[in-house]
Protein backbone atom coordinates (compact mmCIF):
# COMPACT_ATOMS: atom_id res chain seq x y z
CA UNK A 1 0.00 0.00 0.00
CA UNK A 2 2.25 2.28 1.21
CA UNK A 3 4.70 1.66 -1.78
CA UNK A 4 1.42 2.31 -4.32
CA UNK A 5 0.97 5.73 -2.33
CA UNK A 6 4.79 6.51 -3.19
CA UNK A 7 4.01 5.77 -7.05
CA UNK A 8 0.99 8.30 -7.29
CA UNK A 9 3.38 10.86 -5.22
CA UNK A 10 6.56 10.67 -7.98
CA UNK A 11 3.98 10.62 -10.62
CA UNK A 12 2.18 13.74 -9.32
CA UNK A 13 5.87 15.50 -8.74
CA UNK A 14 6.69 14.79 -12.29
CA UNK A 15 3.47 16.32 -13.60
CA UNK A 16 4.29 19.53 -11.94
CA UNK A 17 8.10 19.48 -12.99
CA UNK A 18 6.61 19.03 -16.54
CA UNK A 19 4.07 21.36 -16.62
CA UNK A 20 6.42 24.24 -14.94
CA UNK A 21 8.38 23.45 -17.84
CA UNK A 22 6.20 23.70 -20.18
CA UNK A 23 4.89 26.86 -18.79
CA UNK A 24 8.50 28.65 -18.40
CA UNK A 25 9.03 27.29 -21.68
CA UNK A 26 6.05 29.34 -23.29
CA UNK A 27 6.38 32.20 -21.36
CA UNK A 28 9.89 32.17 -22.61
CA UNK A 29 8.56 32.31 -26.08
CA UNK A 30 5.97 34.65 -26.11
CA UNK A 31 8.30 37.28 -24.07
CA UNK A 32 10.58 36.43 -26.55
CA UNK A 33 8.24 37.56 -29.60
CA UNK A 34 7.45 40.64 -27.24
CA UNK A 35 10.92 41.54 -27.69
CA UNK A 36 11.66 41.04 -31.52
CA UNK A 37 8.54 42.50 -32.19
CA UNK A 38 9.34 45.86 -30.61
CA UNK A 39 12.86 45.30 -31.78
CA UNK A 40 11.62 44.87 -35.30
CA UNK A 41 9.22 47.87 -34.76
CA UNK A 42 12.11 50.20 -33.33
CA UNK A 43 14.70 49.28 -36.22
CA UNK A 44 11.28 49.53 -38.75
CA UNK A 45 11.16 53.07 -37.42
CA UNK A 46 14.87 53.85 -37.16
CA UNK A 47 17.39 56.25 -39.54
CA UNK A 48 20.67 55.94 -39.59
CA UNK A 49 22.76 58.84 -41.51
CA UNK A 50 25.74 58.74 -42.71
CA UNK A 51 28.58 61.47 -42.05
CA UNK A 52 27.89 62.85 -45.36
CA UNK A 53 24.28 63.28 -44.48
CA UNK A 54 24.63 64.48 -41.12
CA UNK A 55 25.03 68.35 -42.44
CA UNK A 56 21.62 68.01 -43.89
CA UNK A 57 19.99 67.24 -40.53
CA UNK A 58 20.44 69.43 -37.65
CA UNK A 59 20.12 68.25 -34.17
CA UNK A 60 18.41 70.30 -31.36
CA UNK A 61 17.34 69.78 -27.82
CA UNK A 62 13.83 70.28 -26.25
CA UNK A 63 13.07 72.96 -24.55
CA UNK A 64 11.34 74.01 -21.78
CA UNK A 65 8.82 77.22 -23.00
CA UNK A 66 6.08 79.12 -21.31
CA UNK A 67 3.03 79.10 -23.58
CA UNK A 68 0.15 80.70 -23.10
CA UNK A 69 -3.88 80.35 -23.91
CA UNK A 70 -4.63 83.39 -26.63
CA UNK A 71 -7.24 84.43 -28.65
CA UNK A 72 -7.06 86.62 -32.19
CA UNK A 73 -9.23 87.93 -34.80
CA UNK A 74 -8.87 90.08 -37.73
CA UNK A 75 -10.33 94.02 -37.79
CA UNK A 76 -9.54 96.89 -39.23
CA UNK A 77 -7.97 99.76 -37.96
CA UNK A 78 -10.31 103.05 -37.80
CA UNK A 79 -9.67 106.62 -36.44
CA UNK A 80 -10.45 107.30 -32.81
CA UNK A 81 -14.34 108.80 -33.69
CA UNK A 82 -14.44 110.02 -30.14
CA UNK A 83 -11.39 112.42 -30.42
CA UNK A 84 -12.94 113.37 -34.08
CA UNK A 85 -14.79 116.46 -35.16
CA UNK A 86 -16.82 117.17 -38.42
CA UNK A 87 -16.01 121.19 -38.49
CA UNK A 88 -19.20 122.60 -40.02
CA UNK A 89 -19.38 126.45 -40.58
CA UNK A 90 -21.86 128.08 -38.19
CA UNK A 91 -23.78 129.92 -40.93
CA UNK A 92 -24.99 129.02 -44.23
CA UNK A 93 -22.99 130.67 -46.99
CA UNK A 94 -20.34 129.86 -49.66
CA UNK A 95 -16.82 128.64 -49.63
CA UNK A 96 -14.48 131.35 -50.73
CA UNK A 97 -11.37 129.89 -49.80
CA UNK A 98 -9.93 126.57 -48.43
CA UNK A 99 -6.39 126.95 -46.21
CA UNK A 100 -5.81 123.30 -45.77
CA UNK A 101 -5.86 119.51 -47.55
CA UNK A 102 -6.48 115.95 -46.12
CA UNK A 103 -3.51 114.90 -44.54
CA UNK A 104 -2.39 118.24 -42.79
CA UNK A 105 -1.72 118.70 -39.59
CA UNK A 106 -3.22 121.36 -37.92
CA UNK A 107 -3.24 123.11 -34.79
CA UNK A 108 -6.25 124.37 -32.31
CA UNK A 109 -7.30 127.65 -33.63
CA UNK A 110 -5.48 127.62 -37.14
CA UNK A 111 -8.07 128.85 -40.44
CA UNK A 112 -10.07 125.55 -42.41
CA UNK A 113 -12.34 127.29 -44.68
CA UNK A 114 -13.84 130.87 -45.20
CA UNK A 115 -17.06 131.01 -46.23
CA UNK A 116 -19.40 134.67 -47.64
CA UNK A 117 -21.38 134.42 -45.12
CA UNK A 118 -24.55 136.89 -45.49
CA UNK A 119 -25.39 136.27 -41.44
CA UNK A 120 -22.01 137.78 -40.76
CA UNK A 121 -22.01 140.78 -42.95
CA UNK A 122 -25.54 141.85 -40.75
CA UNK A 123 -23.69 140.69 -37.51
CA UNK A 124 -20.74 143.12 -38.59
CA UNK A 125 -23.20 146.15 -39.69
CA UNK A 126 -25.29 145.52 -36.57
CA UNK A 127 -22.13 145.89 -34.14
CA UNK A 128 -21.01 149.09 -35.93
CA UNK A 129 -24.21 150.44 -35.60
CA UNK A 130 -24.70 149.79 -32.36
CA UNK A 131 -21.34 151.04 -31.18
CA UNK A 132 -22.08 154.27 -33.29
CA UNK A 133 -25.23 154.54 -31.10
CA UNK A 134 -23.84 153.92 -28.31
CA UNK A 135 -20.86 156.44 -28.48
CA UNK A 136 -23.77 159.04 -29.71
CA UNK A 137 -25.87 158.03 -26.12
CA UNK A 138 -23.06 158.02 -24.25
CA UNK A 139 -22.09 161.84 -25.38
CA UNK A 140 -25.53 162.78 -25.12
CA UNK A 141 -26.09 161.54 -21.30
CA UNK A 142 -22.92 163.34 -20.88
CA UNK A 143 -24.76 166.96 -22.20
CA UNK A 144 -27.69 166.56 -20.16
CA UNK A 145 -25.87 165.60 -17.06
CA UNK A 146 -24.00 168.96 -17.24
CA UNK A 147 -27.44 170.77 -18.41
CA UNK A 148 -29.27 169.04 -15.59
CA UNK A 149 -26.34 170.16 -13.17
CA UNK A 150 -27.13 174.01 -13.59
CA UNK A 151 -30.79 173.78 -14.47
CA UNK A 152 -30.28 174.32 -17.84
CA UNK A 153 -32.59 170.71 -18.72
CA UNK A 154 -35.40 169.17 -17.17
CA UNK A 155 -34.74 166.22 -15.20
CA UNK A 156 -37.37 164.73 -17.42
CA UNK A 157 -34.50 165.02 -20.13
CA UNK A 158 -31.87 163.94 -18.31
CA UNK A 159 -33.89 160.46 -17.77
CA UNK A 160 -34.33 160.16 -21.28
CA UNK A 161 -31.03 160.52 -22.11
CA UNK A 162 -30.17 158.15 -19.45
CA UNK A 163 -32.55 155.45 -20.52
CA UNK A 164 -31.53 155.87 -24.35
CA UNK A 165 -28.11 155.39 -23.61
CA UNK A 166 -28.52 152.73 -21.32
CA UNK A 167 -30.68 151.02 -24.53
CA UNK A 168 -28.36 151.74 -26.80
CA UNK A 169 -25.33 149.61 -24.68
CA UNK A 170 -27.34 146.78 -23.97
CA UNK A 171 -27.75 146.73 -27.82
CA UNK A 172 -24.06 147.22 -28.49
CA UNK A 173 -23.31 144.61 -26.18
CA UNK A 174 -25.75 142.12 -27.90
CA UNK A 175 -24.15 142.90 -30.83
CA UNK A 176 -20.73 141.54 -29.60
CA UNK A 177 -21.83 138.31 -28.20
CA UNK A 178 -23.49 137.55 -31.31
CA UNK A 179 -19.86 138.49 -33.28
CA UNK A 180 -18.91 135.67 -30.80
CA UNK A 181 -20.87 132.92 -32.13
CA UNK A 182 -18.96 133.98 -35.65
CA UNK A 183 -15.16 133.18 -33.88
CA UNK A 184 -14.41 136.48 -33.36
CA UNK A 185 -12.62 137.98 -30.67
CA UNK A 186 -12.56 140.83 -28.69
CA UNK A 187 -9.65 142.71 -30.58
CA UNK A 188 -11.44 141.44 -34.04
CA UNK A 189 -14.37 143.61 -33.02
CA UNK A 190 -12.82 146.54 -31.48
CA UNK A 191 -10.99 146.52 -34.68
CA UNK A 192 -14.04 146.28 -36.96
CA UNK A 193 -15.19 149.12 -34.81
CA UNK A 194 -12.01 151.42 -35.58
CA UNK A 195 -12.54 150.71 -38.76
CA UNK A 196 -15.58 150.73 -39.70
CA UNK A 197 -15.21 147.97 -42.15
CA UNK A 198 -18.17 146.04 -43.03
CA UNK A 199 -16.74 142.19 -43.63
CA UNK A 200 -18.57 139.38 -44.88
CA UNK A 201 -16.23 136.38 -45.26
CA UNK A 202 -16.37 134.46 -41.98
CA UNK A 203 -12.98 131.98 -41.05
CA UNK A 204 -13.87 129.13 -39.96
CA UNK A 205 -10.91 127.32 -37.38
CA UNK A 206 -10.09 123.91 -36.34
CA UNK A 207 -11.57 123.44 -32.64
CA UNK A 208 -8.65 121.21 -31.80
CA UNK A 209 -5.04 119.76 -32.61
CA UNK A 210 -5.14 117.10 -34.92
CA UNK A 211 -4.93 115.86 -38.53
CA UNK A 212 -7.13 116.77 -41.62
CA UNK A 213 -8.94 113.08 -42.65
CA UNK A 214 -11.43 114.64 -44.80
CA UNK A 215 -11.49 117.54 -46.95
CA UNK A 216 -14.76 117.96 -48.75
CA UNK A 217 -14.70 121.97 -49.00
CA UNK A 218 -14.11 123.58 -52.34
CA UNK A 219 -14.32 127.07 -53.08
CA UNK A 220 -17.58 128.18 -54.74
CA UNK A 221 -19.76 124.93 -52.53
CA UNK A 222 -22.63 126.58 -50.72
CA UNK A 223 -22.83 125.30 -47.17
CA UNK A 224 -25.11 124.94 -44.22
CA UNK A 225 -24.86 124.11 -41.21
CA UNK A 226 -24.86 120.48 -39.77
CA UNK A 227 -25.66 119.52 -43.40
CA UNK A 228 -23.38 116.21 -43.91
CA UNK A 229 -20.85 115.95 -45.64
CA UNK A 230 -19.06 118.21 -42.92
CA UNK A 231 -17.08 120.69 -44.98
CA UNK A 232 -13.47 119.54 -43.06
CA UNK A 233 -13.30 116.92 -40.35
CA UNK A 234 -10.60 116.81 -38.12
CA UNK A 235 -8.85 113.73 -35.67
CA UNK A 236 -6.44 113.15 -33.14
CA UNK A 237 -4.52 110.70 -35.01
CA UNK A 238 -2.28 110.11 -31.30
CA UNK A 239 -4.55 107.26 -31.02
CA UNK A 240 -6.45 104.95 -33.21
CA UNK A 241 -9.30 102.47 -32.87
CA UNK A 242 -9.04 98.72 -33.82
CA UNK A 243 -12.35 97.11 -34.47
CA UNK A 244 -12.88 93.52 -34.85
CA UNK A 245 -15.67 90.99 -35.05
CA UNK A 246 -15.27 87.98 -32.99
CA UNK A 247 -16.68 84.82 -32.71
CA UNK A 248 -19.45 85.01 -30.28
CA UNK A 249 -17.40 81.53 -28.69
CA UNK A 250 -14.92 84.20 -27.80
CA UNK A 251 -16.81 86.24 -25.30
CA UNK A 252 -16.39 84.31 -21.86
CA UNK A 253 -12.36 85.48 -22.49
CA UNK A 254 -12.69 89.15 -23.10
CA UNK A 255 -13.44 91.94 -20.65
CA UNK A 256 -12.95 95.62 -21.61
CA UNK A 257 -9.48 96.79 -20.38
CA UNK A 258 -7.99 94.05 -21.12
CA UNK A 259 -4.61 94.55 -23.31
CA UNK A 260 -4.07 94.03 -26.90
CA UNK A 261 -0.87 93.04 -28.94
CA UNK A 262 -1.97 93.87 -32.24
CA UNK A 263 -0.29 93.87 -36.20
CA UNK A 264 -0.72 95.24 -39.35
CA UNK A 265 0.03 94.14 -42.48
CA UNK A 266 1.52 97.40 -43.99
CA UNK A 267 4.06 97.07 -40.61
CA UNK A 268 4.57 92.95 -40.02
CA UNK A 269 7.34 93.13 -37.51
CA UNK A 270 6.20 95.81 -35.37
CA UNK A 271 3.37 95.26 -32.91
CA UNK A 272 1.38 97.95 -31.56
CA UNK A 273 -0.07 97.74 -27.61
CA UNK A 274 -3.37 99.00 -27.00
CA UNK A 275 -6.79 97.68 -24.76
CA UNK A 276 -9.99 96.79 -25.42
CA UNK A 277 -12.29 100.03 -25.24
CA UNK A 278 -15.76 98.60 -25.72
CA UNK A 279 -17.43 94.98 -26.27
CA UNK A 280 -20.67 95.34 -28.60
CA UNK A 281 -24.08 95.00 -27.06
CA UNK A 282 -25.69 92.54 -29.64
CA UNK A 283 -24.39 89.27 -31.66
CA UNK A 284 -24.63 89.85 -35.54
CA UNK A 285 -27.62 87.15 -36.20
CA UNK A 286 -25.90 86.08 -39.32
CA UNK A 287 -22.25 85.73 -38.39
CA UNK A 288 -22.36 85.48 -35.01
CA UNK A 289 -20.29 87.60 -34.30
CA UNK A 290 -19.91 90.35 -32.35
CA UNK A 291 -18.00 93.89 -32.53
CA UNK A 292 -15.16 94.62 -30.31
CA UNK A 293 -13.18 97.93 -30.13
CA UNK A 294 -9.74 98.55 -28.75
CA UNK A 295 -7.51 101.49 -28.70
CA UNK A 296 -3.85 102.11 -30.22
CA UNK A 297 -1.71 105.11 -29.19
CA UNK A 298 0.20 106.25 -32.66
CA UNK A 299 1.99 108.67 -31.55
CA UNK A 300 4.78 107.94 -34.72
CA UNK A 301 1.41 108.36 -36.71
CA UNK A 302 2.31 105.28 -38.68
CA UNK A 303 -1.43 103.79 -38.80
CA UNK A 304 -3.81 104.64 -41.61
CA UNK A 305 -8.02 103.76 -41.10
CA UNK A 306 -8.87 100.66 -42.73
CA UNK A 307 -5.67 99.21 -42.77
CA UNK A 308 -6.08 95.46 -42.21
CA UNK A 309 -5.01 94.42 -38.67
CA UNK A 310 -5.07 91.40 -36.19
CA UNK A 311 -4.87 91.44 -32.48
CA UNK A 312 -3.66 88.93 -30.10
CA UNK A 313 -5.29 88.95 -26.39
CA UNK A 314 -3.67 86.56 -23.37
CA UNK A 315 -6.73 84.73 -21.47
CA UNK A 316 -5.01 82.54 -19.47
CA UNK A 317 -1.97 81.59 -17.20
CA UNK A 318 1.53 80.74 -18.72
CA UNK A 319 1.76 77.04 -19.09
CA UNK A 320 5.17 75.55 -19.50
CA UNK A 321 5.89 72.73 -21.49
CA UNK A 322 8.35 71.40 -24.06
CA UNK A 323 8.96 73.34 -26.98
CA UNK A 324 10.23 72.23 -30.49
CA UNK A 325 11.39 74.30 -33.90
CA UNK A 326 8.21 73.98 -36.45
CA UNK A 327 10.65 72.30 -38.50
CA UNK A 328 11.25 69.17 -36.31
CA UNK A 329 7.75 68.53 -36.54
CA UNK A 330 6.53 65.84 -40.25
CA UNK A 331 2.74 65.25 -40.22
CA UNK A 332 2.46 62.03 -41.63
CA UNK A 333 -0.59 60.99 -44.00
CA UNK A 334 -3.16 59.70 -41.51
CA UNK A 335 -2.87 63.26 -40.09
CA UNK A 336 -0.27 61.95 -36.66
CA UNK A 337 2.59 64.30 -36.01
CA UNK A 338 6.08 62.80 -35.39
CA UNK A 339 9.35 64.09 -33.98
CA UNK A 340 12.92 62.09 -34.86
CA UNK A 341 14.64 61.61 -31.30
CA UNK A 342 18.57 60.15 -31.35
CA UNK A 343 20.95 59.87 -28.68
CA UNK A 344 24.16 59.78 -30.65
CA UNK A 345 23.44 62.06 -33.37
CA UNK A 346 23.24 59.51 -36.07
CA UNK A 347 20.19 56.71 -35.33
CA UNK A 348 17.08 58.64 -35.35
CA UNK A 349 14.15 57.12 -34.38
CA UNK A 350 10.51 58.25 -34.98
CA UNK A 351 8.31 58.96 -32.38
CA UNK A 352 4.38 60.23 -32.40
CA UNK A 353 4.07 63.29 -30.56
CA UNK A 354 0.82 65.54 -29.63
CA UNK A 355 1.31 69.46 -30.19
CA UNK A 356 -0.51 72.13 -28.96
CA UNK A 357 0.05 76.15 -29.54
CA UNK A 358 2.52 78.12 -31.52
CA UNK A 359 3.97 80.95 -30.08
CA UNK A 360 7.46 82.76 -30.09
CA UNK A 361 8.21 80.49 -33.27
CA UNK A 362 8.29 77.62 -31.08
CA UNK A 363 5.61 74.74 -31.07
CA UNK A 364 4.48 73.45 -28.40
CA UNK A 365 4.27 69.44 -27.58
CA UNK A 366 2.00 68.08 -24.90
CA UNK A 367 2.99 64.63 -25.33
CA UNK A 368 5.60 62.05 -27.10
CA UNK A 369 8.44 64.57 -25.98
CA UNK A 370 10.19 65.68 -22.63
CA UNK A 371 13.00 68.28 -21.99
CA UNK A 372 16.24 67.34 -22.59
CA UNK A 373 15.88 64.96 -25.71
CA UNK A 374 17.49 65.63 -28.92
CA UNK A 375 15.64 65.53 -31.74
CA UNK A 376 16.12 66.59 -35.92
CA UNK A 377 15.14 70.07 -36.53
CA UNK A 378 15.86 71.31 -39.91
CA UNK A 379 15.97 67.89 -42.23
CA UNK A 380 13.42 65.91 -40.38
CA UNK A 381 11.43 65.85 -44.09
CA UNK A 382 14.73 64.29 -45.07
CA UNK A 383 14.56 61.65 -42.44
CA UNK A 384 10.77 61.19 -42.91
CA UNK A 385 11.90 60.33 -46.88
CA UNK A 386 14.69 58.12 -45.79
CA UNK A 387 12.48 56.15 -43.74
CA UNK A 388 9.88 55.79 -46.64
CA UNK A 389 12.25 54.43 -49.18
CA UNK A 390 13.84 52.18 -46.60
CA UNK A 391 10.16 50.28 -45.87
CA UNK A 392 9.40 49.85 -49.94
Amino acid sequence: MQSSNKKYIYGAIALVVVLAGIWFMTGHAEHTKVAQDQESSQEKNTVTITDKQAGIVRVETVKPQSFTVQRSAVGVIDFNQEHTVQVFTPYQGRITQVFVKAGDDVVKGQPLFAVDSPDLLQAVSNLISTAGLKTLTTRALERAKKMSEIQAASQKDFDQAKADQQTAEGNYYAARDAMRIFGKSDADMDKIIAGRKVISELVVSSPMRGRVVARNAQPGLLVQPGNAPAPITVADASTMWMIANVPELDLPHLKVGQELSITVDAYPALKYQGHIINIGASVDPVTRRITVRGEIPDKDNQLRAQMLASYVINTGAPEVSPAIAPEGIVREGDGTMTAFVTTDDRNFIKRVITIGMTQNQLVQVTSGLEVGEKVAGDGAIFLSNALALKSR
